[in-house]
């Protein structure tokens, strides 16, 4: 079993917390925030944790592992120095908002040799690793197109309202939030992925984006990217593989669809449907030296750093 120590108690720190305090590879030993309440309130739930609303306390510590879960513009100090001090890193997406910043946290995740993620919600889906296994078995045929379609009618979404930086140009809006993740599975399933033409709108000078459309291409493959916030109607995330034989689509997380020739018909994916208690258990194999294609590394999130930050540098 490995130590992990946890930076950052928000909406994902949180949730990753919960998934490792009953995880059989690892045992929560330390965690921080600079948020006095979010410090309470986890000392009062896992009193055997140690709480601190210093980050170097974590990075101190005895543990084998970090997660760092706060704002993307801190994840390169945060991490360079987990790594320097012998800790494996299990670090939240994006991975960072600055070029330099994720070639640093590249180069000190190779200099070390240590294990090292980001945590792509999409990683090992099911859903995903199904539309994977058909790609592989020739059932779509030649890929023709990837279309990617986000809508918030408000942002930051309601669980991540108290993170007032997500509402940020800086380093917030959907874009880096939840394009990534599936900017990520484009370049996973499809090929390598980079960026034809961005354009983005914002809500106000220093505000996210309102409005986000984009021609990327992974592989030779063109991706449609539409996104917008803001506006009257449902939340939707939805990825479409269009295939010359057979067409995929993935909506709400994990839903996967297949065109019937009349409509699209829901199926029933086998096996685990992909969490942080699944991604968790990815992580402590990489911990053990055992391949993990189903999470994502360090030099895959730094491709995706360079498309989503691409969107932000079009001008607008």
């Amino acid at each position: 079993m490995f130590t992990l120590g946890i930076i950052g108690l928000g909406a994902m720190g949180a949730d990753m917390l919960e998934a490792a305090a009953g995880h059989p590879d690892f045992t929560v030993r330390v965690a921080a925030d600079l948020r006095t309440d979010l410090v309470e309130q986890t000392r009062a739930r896992y009193p055997d944790i140690a709480c601190s609303t210093e980050p170097r306390d974590v990075l101190a510590s005895d543990v084998d592992a970090v997660y760092v879960a706060t704002p993307p513009a801190t994840h390169a100090d945060l991490v360079v120095a987990a790594f320097a001090a012998g800790k494996a890193v299990f670090c939240e997406k994006p991975l960072a908002v600055a070029g330099p910043d994720g070639d640093r946290m590249v180069t000190a995740a190779q200099v070390s040799g240590l294990a090292n993620a980001v945590n792509f919600a999409l990683a090992d889906r099911a859903a995903v690793l199904e539309i994977g296994r058909a790609l592989a078995a020739g059932d779509v045929g030649r890929v023709r197109a990837v279309e990617i379609r986000l809508v918030f009618p408000v942002w930051p979404r309601a669980f991540q309202a108290h993170a007032t930086w997500l509402d940020g140009r800086a380093q917030g809006g959907f874009v880096r939030e939840v394009l990534s993740h599936f900017a990520y599975v484009t370049d996973k399933l499809v090929g390598p992925i980079r960026t034809e033409y961005t354009h983005m709108e914002y809500a106000g000078p220093e505000r996210s984006e309102s409005t986000a459309i984009g021609l990327l291409y992974a592989g030779g493959v063109p991706v449609h990217v539409s996104g917008a916030a803001g506006l009257s109607g449902p939340e939707v995330y939805e990825w479409t593989l269009w295939g010359e034989h057979r067409s995929y689509r993935l909506t709400d997380w994990g839903t996967l669809s297949i065109w019937d020739g009349v409509a699209w018909a829901t199926v029933d994916v086998p096996g685990p449907r992909g969490s942080e208690a699944t991604r968790l258990s990815r992580f402590a194999a990489a911990m053990r030296g055992e391949p993990q294609p189903d999470l994502a590394d360090f030099a895959a999130a730094r491709r995706v750093q360079t498309v989503i930050e691409s969107f932000h540098q079009d001008g607008s």
